[in-house]
C-alpha cells in the first residue's frame, strides 16, 4: 500500500509508466469500491487521441493541474467518463479508468446498474462511473483527500497492452492495459467512421 506522499509521487511520473501501475489499485466513493482492471494513457500535446492535444480549454483544465486529480467529461451527450490526472503541472496527461472489479458496496452498485450482472457492473468507463457514482460535478476531486479516493495495491501480475477504444486520432497506440485473462475487462471497438445522411430532394 502507498502513503499519500507516495501516491502523488508515483502519479507525477510519465503516463505511460503510471498508467499500467494503476491497474490492481482500488478506487472508491463512499461504499462503494472497485478493483482498476483496465486503463488507456493519454500523453497531451504528444497525442492525437487526448482531449488537451490542442491545448487547456474549461473542459480539460484540471489536465494542465497537479498530478492525483479526477478528471471527468460528459461524452456523447449521457454519460460520464473519469481520469487520474499524472504529470508535472503544465504539462497535461491522465489515465482513463475503463473498466474495474466492484469489491466492495456491491448491493449499492447493483441497484444502480439495474439488471447488470456482477461482471458487467463496472465493465466500460461509463459503467465505472455510475457503478460509483461519479457525476461531471467530481471533476477535480483530490483522489488523495476524497471524497473519491483512489489507493495503490500490488501490481498487477501480468499485463496486456493493445490499441485504445474508439479513438480516431492516433488508433493504433498499443496504450491501453489491462489485467490479463480480467473477465471485467471491457470488449475491444475500432473507432467508426460516421457519415452524413443526405437529404432527398
Amino acid at each position: 500500500m502507498a502513503g499519500s506522499a507516495e501516491l502523488r509521487a508515483l502519479l507525477a511520473g510519465p503516463v505511460l509508466e503510471v498508467a499500467p501501475r494503476l491497474l490492481g489499485a482500488t478506487l472508491r466513493h463512499g461504499t462503494v469500491a472497485l478493483r482498476v482492471t483496465e486503463v488507456e494513457a493519454y500523453d497531451g500535446a504528444n497525442d492525437a487521441g487526448s482531449h488537451a492535444y490542442r491545448g487547456q480549454t474549461a473542459r480539460n483544465a484540471v489536465m494542465f493541474g497537479p498530478a492525483g486529480y479526477l478528471y471527468c467529461y460528459f461524452t456523447y451527450g449521457m454519460h460520464v467518463c473519469c481520469n487520474v490526472v499524472t504529470g508535472g503541472e503544465g504539462t497535461p496527461s491522465a489515465v482513463l479508468l475503463r473498466a474495474g472489479e466492484v469489491t466492495d458496496g456491491i448491493d449499492l452498485a447493483r441497484s444502480r446498474r439495474a439488471g447488470a450482472s456482477d461482471r458487467d457492473l463496472a465493465r466500460g468507463p461509463a459503467r465505472l462511473c455510475r457503478a460509483l457514482d461519479i457525476a461531471l460535478d467530481d471533476n477535480g476531486n483530490d483522489l488523495v483527500t476524497g471524497p473519491i479516493t483512489l489507493e495503490l495495491g500490488d501490481a498487477a501480475q501480468e499485463v496486456s497492452t493493445g490499441p485504445r477504444v474508439g479513438l480516431r486520432g492516433d488508433p493504433d497506440r498499443p496504450w491501453r492495459f489491462w489485467v490479463t485473462g480480467e473477465r471485467t475487462v471491457s470488449a475491444y471497438r475500432p473507432a467508426t467512421t460516421r457519415r452524413r445522411r443526405t437529404k432527398s430532394l
